[in-house]
């Protein structure tokens, strides 16, 4: 676990779509096509709402743009909303620039809601093929930052990964960064 004063930030392996936070981040398309991975699974458990509310967003704003975030009710599932946020795809160009303004995006997105707690899986490290290790450190680091402000009401951000191995990745990552 990453202290930042009283705010905590924890590791840990598990289905996102069954986390009770106020928010869990889905890791999105432009087009909010929920089609594979934890796209579809949060939109699986979550039900229609999520599908619709998506469907309408696009029709309004036409797609969600590399790095910027979105929210929506999170249906079925136990936490109160889903923010889906586009992560760049590995050899887009400006790859590390585009996924710590994605995660920065998400984090003002839940301070605007007044949200505490927040769960997020490692953004882009899927099929988008950003290599894990870097993502571990970039949504970490950014992360912690963001939690340095002091008006910052969020409290909490469950780093929130299906396998195995993307979490072994993440706990290295925190070693490492609290033994520099």
């Amino acid at each position: 676990m990453i202290c930042v004063g009283e705010k905590k930030i924890r590791i840990k392996q598990g289905d996102i779509t069954e986390e009770a936070t106020d928010a869990i981040v889905n890791p999105a398309n432009s087009k909010l096509q929920h089609g594979g991975g934890a796209a579809r699974a949060i939109a699986m458990k979550g039900g229609r709402a999520i599908e619709e509310q998506s469907r309408s967003l696009i029709q309004r704003i036409f797609e969600v743009p590399v790095s910027k975030a979105v929210i929506t009710d999170s249906g079925n599932l136990p936490c109160k909303f889903v923010i889906h946020t586009v992560g760049p795809v590995w050899g887009e160009g400006d790859e590390t620039a585009k996924l710590r303004r994605a995660v920065w995006n998400v984090l003002t997105l839940a301070e605007l809601y007044n949200l505490r707690s927040l769960s997020i899986p490692a953004v882009s490290s899927g099929i988008f093929g950003f290599p894990k290790p870097l993502c571990a450190r970039i949504l970490l680091e950014t992360s912690v930052e963001y939690l340095k402000q002091p008006e910052v009401m969020l409290n909490e951000i469950v780093m929130c990964n299906f396998d195995a191995e993307t979490m072994k990745i993440f706990l290295e990552t925190e070693s490492l960064m609290q033994n520099e």
